[in-house]
């Protein structure tokens, strides 16, 4: 009597369960996805976010999870105004989302817990990554004064910028033995 009280009481929940459970995110419980971040940059994008994403505050809130907060600002760029999507991680700015033509083409990641798929994180050093930088990086304007944009080895759409103290004139790239020191501030992928 008591196995079939429970099949009364489940046989309605199997029955609507196609489509009451189905918007479930069911792979949030797998255990390895209880820790941390599973995002990662890659050559694709950041995590779910690729440049087959839509530039819209729904598609790309989706697509980053309830880890992060989004807000939208504008700016001017090569004289024209561009929209973009920050994403605020404990009020910090952990990603900026740039696109054009509707999709995503350009995300800076700022966040420690978001690394490549090779294991590179912003706070790893330029010495860990590089021996020089000629034939892999360009000076690079930033508001932290001065930065360096470095290629990734292998890579058709990722970058590091590097920033740290240098007191030689603006616009030139600091020596190597300089560099060295340096850590990652942001990961660029980039269509």
């Amino acid at each position: 009597m008591k196995s079939l009280r429970l099949l009364l009481c489940a046989l309605p929940l199997a029955l609507t369960g196609c489509s009451t459970l189905s918007s479930i995110n069911w792979s949030a419980a797998y255990p390895w996805n209880w820790f941390g971040s599973s995002m990662e940059v890659t050559e694709q994008g950041v995590g779910k976010i690729t440049a087959s994403t839509a530039l819209d505050q729904d598609a790309i809130q989706d697509a980053i999870g309830s880890d992060y907060r989004l807000r939208s600002g504008m700016k001017t760029e090569n004289g024209n105004i561009v929209r973009y999507f920050e994403a605020l991680k404990d009020d910090k700015v952990a990603m900026v989302i740039n696109g054009d033509k509707g999709t995503v083409n350009r995300i800076a990641v700022m966040d420690e817990e978001i690394p490549t798929s090779g294991g590179v994180k912003v706070g790893t050093p330029f010495g860990e990554l590089y021996q020089k930088a000629f034939g892999h990086c360009a000076s690079v304007p930033s508001e932290e004064s001065v930065a360096v944009e470095c290629k990734a080895d292998g890579s058709q759409h990722i970058s590091y910028v590097f920033s740290g103290t240098w007191n030689g004139p603006e616009g030139l790239m600091p020596s190597d033995d300089t560099l060295k020191k340096w850590k990652v501030s942001k990961i660029i992928w980039q269509q």
